[in-house]
């Protein structure tokens, strides 16, 4: 049972239309290669636009979401959107809202749409990237501009059971080991590495999160100089649960595309059951 997935790489700019026009390209350029389901990368719709408070949508609302429902439908395959700001925090259970931020932070928020262009997933970064980095940007404070999320997600599309995650969160095992407990198979890294930490870590981490929760991992990152200071790693990658490099992208604009065996993953995890022989559980 195999399926074709893609990377989307960008180099974004803080022009909205101009991003969203550059998405839509690359995600037809995937469709006509035959993937069934596409992730933008981080910050797809803008980066370096200023404050994120000034493109923020409430959910279910605003031209980044319709923008994401359509190309979906239009395209006819699962669109992971990457990440986009959110001024709604996710709903309860029994339907009570979860309220609206008001202290002039946003949500980082990567929402899952499929073929009919509904909404079927939302996942809220839970790590925000609070580092020191030996670049020219040097200090980086998403806590300034984000509210991090609190929920592990994972939902079952028609296709794949799908975990999500979002950049620094890959540093971060537990999340994902928690995602393979919940019956994930691929798991999605939406991503703006800077090419510092990138160049360091991206590759080595991505491999190990795969191999040790065997998996597939969807990768897409932001791939250029953005400004000044700003510069992103790409390298956007498909991972099998082998820990072996599918596809790749190295630098600026692309489409990373491979198909995934799920006949496969389950060999591997049934010749090696990791899930039956795990002695530390979770606190």
């Amino acid at each position: 049972m195999s399926h074709k997935i893609a990377a989307i790489q960008m180099v974004s700019t803080p022009d909205l239309q101009e991003n969203l026009d550059s998405a839509s390209r690359l995600i037809k350029l995937a469709a006509e290669q035959g993937a069934q389901l596409v992730l933008l990368p981080e910050v797809f719709a803008v980066l370096e636009g200023g404050p994120m408070a000034e493109f923020a949508e409430l959910e279910g609302h605003g031209p980044i979401q319709e923008f994401l429902a359509s190309q979906a439908k239009e395209n006819q395959l699962i669109l992971i959107g990457g990440t986009i700001p959110l001024l709604s925090r996710p709903g309860k259970p029994g339907g009570e809202s979860g309220g609206v931020l008001d202290d002039g932070r946003v949500r980082p928020a990567c929402l899952v749409y499929n073929q009919q262009g509904k909404q079927i997933a939302r996942y809220d970064k839970i790590h925000l990237f609070d580092v020191m980095v030996d670049d020219k940007q040097s200090e980086y404070s998403e806590s300034l501009s984000y509210e991090a999320g609190d929920e592990v997600v994972s939902v079952e599309t028609d296709i794949v059971h799908l975990g999500l995650s979002i950049c620094y969160d890959m540093r971060f095992p537990e999340l994902y080991r928690r995602l393979f407990n919940k019956g994930a198979e691929l798991i999605t890294v939406p991503a703006a590495f800077t090419r510092v930490t990138g160049e360091a870590h991206w590759e080595s981490i991505l491999r190990a999160r795969a191999i040790e929760n065997q998996c597939y991992i969807l990768a897409a990152g932001q791939g250029g100089k953005h400004s000044e200071n700003r510069e992103t790693w790409g390298h956007s990658m498909i991972i099998d649960p082998w820990g072996s490099v599918l596809a790749m992208i190295p630098d600026g604009e692309g489409v990373a595309i491979a198909e995934i065996d799920l006949d496969f993953l389950r060999d591997v995890r049934m010749r090696m059951p990791i899930a039956d022989h795990i002695q530390l559980k979770s606190e």
